[in-house]
Order: structure tokens, then sequence, then C-alpha cells
């Protein structure tokens, strides 16, 4: 896999394999996942929207994010499932939670489980009456689906450490972290993290 230009050389900071008590977990084969949270969306110089994904055990601007660049539809469907607002009709990942309740399914959980050449892997983990049953997605689906049910997410640990970039989001009044945050942005190249 290729790494991003901007970890090149830059070893992480503070490295350590989490634990189960500060989140951590393993999947069904043994790869240490870390629980995280949507840290956030922005949109990056060129426009184009980036989902950011943040361990749940560190706090606004400390640690890591997960860059995930992330299509416009998807975006908006994310926003409107943090935001809680109502939308006219159903949108896809709506349909997809009605669906799911329909068939009496429960969304156990989400994984971003790899990254490949710069394409991000992720996986649902759907609980059913005839079993557990685990689904290959794109990350902005399922993120949009967890938002939607309150389903947790989780991050390979691998990949935190492949592609994980220093939260420099914090404080409001931070205004040097928030341009470093935003140089950033500016800087990568959005194949170094297709999602």
């Amino acid at each position: 896999a290729r790494t991003p230009r901007h970890r090149r050389h830059r070893p992480r900071a503070g490295a350590r394999v989490p634990t189960m008590a500060d989140g951590g977990c393993l999947d069904g084969k043994g790869a240490i996942m870390v629980q995280a949270r949507i840290a956030g969306l922005a949109v990056d110089a060129a426009g184009q929207h980036v989902l950011l994904l943040k361990p749940i055990d560190t706090l606004p601007g400390e640690g890591e994010v997960l860059p995930i660049w992330i299509g416009g539809l998807e975006a908006t469907s994310i926003m409107i499932a943090i935001q809680g607002a109502p939308v006219p009709r159903p949108l896809a990942h709506d349909l997809m939670r009605s669906l799911l309740e329909t068939l009496e399914a429960e969304v156990a959980g989400v994984a971003v489980t790899r990254i490949d050449d710069g394409t991000y892997y992720a996986e649902i983990t759907l609980s059913t009456a005839s079993g557990s049953h685990v689904v290959d997605a794109r990350p902005s689906d399922a993120v949009a689906l967890a938002a939607r049910t309150g389903a947790p997410i989780t991050v390979a640990d691998d990949v935190m450490d492949e592609a994980g970039v220093p939260d420099m989001t914090a404080d409001e009044d931070d205004d040097e972290r928030l341009d470093e945050f935003k140089r950033f942005l500016d800087d990568v190249e959005p194949e170094d993290f297709r999602g």
C-alpha cells in the first residue's frame, strides 16, 4: 500500500497498542480495532468533502484523526444524520435503515478495516435471526448508516497508524492549529485517502 506523503518520514507519536479498557478490541480476524466517532466533516481546497474519524478515548485537538475523502451526497447524508435534520423523502441511507428494520436486522457495528493503495475498505456487521453477517461497504456508506442507527464505529489500528494525521481541529480560538490543519487539507492529495 502506498504511504501518504505526509506520513513517509514521521513516526506515529505516542504509538501504543490499544486495550479493551481504552476503546481497543479485536475483530473476528484478530486485527486490533479502535472505537471511533465522527469528529466532523470538512471541505478541502479543491472542494472535496473529508470525513474525519477520531478514537473515542481522545479529546478534541489531541491524538489523531483519520481523514477519508468522500462524495458530496454521502457527506450530506452523514451531516443530516448527525444533526437529526428532517428530510421530505428518505435518502439512500434512510432506506437502508428502514429495510434492515423491516427485516428485523440490526447494525451491530461498522468498521474501517484497511487501506490499500489509497482506498479505504469497510464492513458492516448485521445481527439477524439467522446469525451475524458481515457486508463489504464503502466507509462513507458504513458511517452514514452507523450515524442513523447508533451503531459503534471502529477503525483498524493499522489504518490509524498508516493514515491518521495529528488532530488540529480543537479550539476555535486556536487559530494557529486550525490554520495548520487547513494547510494539511490544501497540500494533501485526495488520492492518498480514497473512501
